[in-house]
């Protein structure tokens, strides 16, 4: 039965149309709002079907990158839900943008989500605060050319949040920071200033610190499964296990992951992650200065005079090091 379901509303454009019109010749456009161990849910004009992929694109398919990934524009074979099994994924539509993070070895890359519009970062002001992993984790926001929104959550939980905000901004410049409690749903009404009718975002984050919280307090109902914090710990319970996109009743979509116990860098944005850093560079003597032990470095000027934490350059550092172990990698394959 059809449902008329607005896809404008998912996120649909005249560019996905047109797209999908060159490309899909009796083949219905939908949008990937789950993945499962053993396939996909997708979202047609006619309401949510489940559905794996081709024999030809599993085929074509060589790398994780190559399949589809929650909010994947996809054409598939059918736009009903019927009785002979899944629809099948026939072709995955170009990525505005997509979120990556490499894997073990760095010679492939996972799509972590894609066509995203607003990326939440969310790191607790408990037990998970933790300045090195946000820079880390801007690095790839940046890199996906989405928005990156540092979201700190559990602020019923800390006894100063205003300092714990201040080291934000100095780990995090050019990006904004919401600051959120569910005791009492502070910094709802700030998250949904970035949703509307059309745009995605998707949260990010190590496992237990409230993304799915959050999530259902945007939604205005459970409907992401949640645990409280254990006696005599600090730390949430992990409960989401897939990715998954979920309507705002307000408009817009919102999706949730499964907790990062560890996030490898890809292709990092250290120019948007770092430009503290990279605008001092250009006042250093030495053109190519590694700001390590070269004279005349404003970079090392900056971390003795403490307007930047030596934390900082180290991880600066430390990212390079293993960007150009990605590019050495991928050179050689």
């Amino acid at each position: 039965m059809k449902r008329n379901i607005d896809m404008s509303g998912l996120g649909l454009s005249e560019i996905i149309l047109s797209e999908a019109a060159a490309l899909g010749e009796g083949l219905h456009l939908a949008r990937v709002t789950a993945q499962h161990r053993d396939g996909y849910s997708v979202m047609t004009e006619n309401g949510e079907n489940g559905a794996a992929v081709s024999g030809r694109l599993n085929y074509r398919s060589s790398a994780p990158d190559e399949y589809p990934v929650v909010v994947d524009w996809v054409l598939v074979d059918r736009a009903d839900e019927g009785a002979n099994g899944n629809a099948v994924i026939h072709r995955i539509l170009t990525r505005k943008n997509s979120i990556e993070r490499g894997t073990a070895g760095g010679t492939r890359r996972q799509v972590l989500a894609a066509n995203i519009d607003t990326i939440f970062l969310c790191m607790s002001l408990n037990y998970d605060f933790n300045l090195r992993r946000i820079e880390r984790y801007l690095a790839i926001a940046w890199d996906s050319g989405a928005m990156p929104v540092i979201v700190l959550t559990k602020a019923d939980l800390c006894g100063d949040v205003p300092e714990k905000v201040a080291q934000v901004q100095t780990a995090a410049p050019g990006a904004d920071i919401v600051v959120t409690s569910a005791l009492n749903e502070n910094g709802h009404a700030e998250l949904r200033k970035y949703l509307s009718k059309g745009k995605t975002a998707v949260f990010l984050g190590s496992s237990g610190v409230g993304k799915s919280t959050l999530i259902n307090g945007l939604l205005g109902t459970k409907v992401q499964l949640t645990k409280g914090i254990r006696e005599n710990d600090s730390k949430g319970r992990h409960t989401t296990t897939r990715r998954q996109m979920l309507m705002v009743p307000d408009g817009g979509a919102v999706i949730d992951t499964p907790g990062l116990r560890e996030i490898r860098i890809a292709s990092p944005d250290l120019s948007k992650a770092f430009s503290d850093i990279e605008e001092l560079a250009n006042s250093c003597r030495f053109r190519d200065c590694k700001h390590e032990t070269e004279p005349g470095c404003a970079v090392k000027r900056a971390v003795e005079d403490r307007s930047i934490s030596a934390g900082r350059l180290e991880n600066y550092h430390k990212l390079r090091r293993e960007l150009k172990h990605i590019q050495r990698s991928e050179t050689m394959t």
